[in-house]
C-alpha cells in the first residue's frame, strides 16, 4: 500500500496541479487530503473544482469549519476570500467532509489532532518560538499511544515525522500551497518551510512497517504570487515567493 498524503492547499490551485501531476507518476494506491483546502490568497473556487474532481479521501481542516460556522464579519482575510468566491455546491461538499477518517485499516487521518483541528501535533510553540514536539507531548495530544500504526496530520505546514515508542508513525506531509505563515496563539510565532516549493509525502507499508518519503515540487510560483498580490495579500505573495515571512528577518 502506497499512500500520498497532501495537506494545506489553501486555495493554491497552481501548486495543487503540480503535486497531483507528480503523484500520478508515483504508482500511488490512495490519496489522503488532510484539510485546509481553500482559504488563502490565491484561487479558492478553482481549487475546490479540482479537488472535487480528484479521487481522494479528504478531511476538513479548521478553515473548512470556520467557513461553515463563522459569521462573515468574524472571518479572517483568507476565509473571507474563500467565502466570497465559492459556490453553494462547494459549500455542500465542504459540509460533507469528516473531521477525521480511517481511510484503510490501521490508518487515521485528521487535520491538527484527532479531536481538535487547531492543535499543533508535531510542533510546540513556546515564547521563544517553534520547536519539534517531544514524543511525550505528541502522545499526550493523542490521548495516549494510538492503536493505529499510521497517523496522518497537517495544520502546521511543516514536513515532519515521528516514530512513537509502540512503532506507530506520525506524518505531516507539509503544505501544498502555503509555505509560511504567522500566528499569535498561544504565543506569537512564525512557521516557515524555508523555500517555496509545493510539498507532500508518500507513505508506504514496507514489510509491515510504514515508511515516509517527503517530496517538494516546483510549480508556477510567480503566477500564484501575482494572484495573491491582486487579491491584496502581500503577506501571502511574499511567503509564496520565498517560503519565509517578511517579519522573520530571514
Amino acid at each position: 500500500m502506497r499512500i500520498a498524503a497532501i495537506s494545506d492547499v489553501h486555495g493554491n490551485v497552481f501548486a495543487l496541479e503540480a503535486v497531483l501531476d507528480e503523484i500520478s507518476s508515483l504508482q500511488i494506491d490512495l490519496i489522503v487530503n488532510l484539510g485546509d483546502l481553500l482559504s488563502g490568497g490565491v484561487r479558492p473556487a478553482e481549487t475546490a473544482d479540482l479537488l472535487m474532481r480528484t479521487p481522494a479521501v479528504t478531511v476538513r481542516g479548521n478553515h473548512e469549519r470556520q467557513l461553515l460556522e463563522l459569521p462573515r464579519d468574524q472571518m479572517s482575510r483568507s476565509d473571507s476570500l474563500a467565502a466570497d468566491e465559492i459556490t453553494a455546491t462547494h459549500r455542500q461538499w465542504i459540509a460533507s467532509l469528516p473531521a477525521r477518517v480511517a481511510p484503510v485499516p490501521g490508518v487515521l487521518a485528521f487535520h491538527g489532532a484527532p479531536d481538535d483541528d487547531l492543535v499543533y501535533l508535531l510542533e510546540t510553540v513556546t515564547p521563544d518560538g517553534v520547536r519539534a514536539a517531544t514524543m511525550d507531548e505528541v502522545v499526550a495530544r493523542l490521548g495516549g499511544l494510538p492503536d493505529e500504526r499510521l497517523l496522518l496530520c497537517g495544520h502546521t505546514h511543516l514536513q515532519r515525522q515521528l516514530r512513537l515508542s509502540n512503532g506507530a508513525l506520525v506524518v505531516n506531509p507539509g503544505s501544498v500551497g502555503w509555505p509560511a505563515y504567522d500566528d499569535d496563539r498561544p504565543h506569537p510565532h512564525v512557521i516557515e518551510a524555508g523555500s517555496p516549493e509545493a510539498r507532500f509525502a508518500v507513505i508506504e507499508d514496507v514489510a509491515g512497517s510504514w515508511e515516509a518519503t517527503f517530496y517538494s515540487v516546483a510549480y508556477p510560483i510567480e503566477t500564484a504570487a501575482e494572484v495573491a498580490r491582486a487579491n491584496e495579500r502581500p503577506d501571502v505573495e511574499y511567503a509564496l515567493r520565498t517560503g519565509r515571512m517578511p517579519s522573520s528577518g530571514k
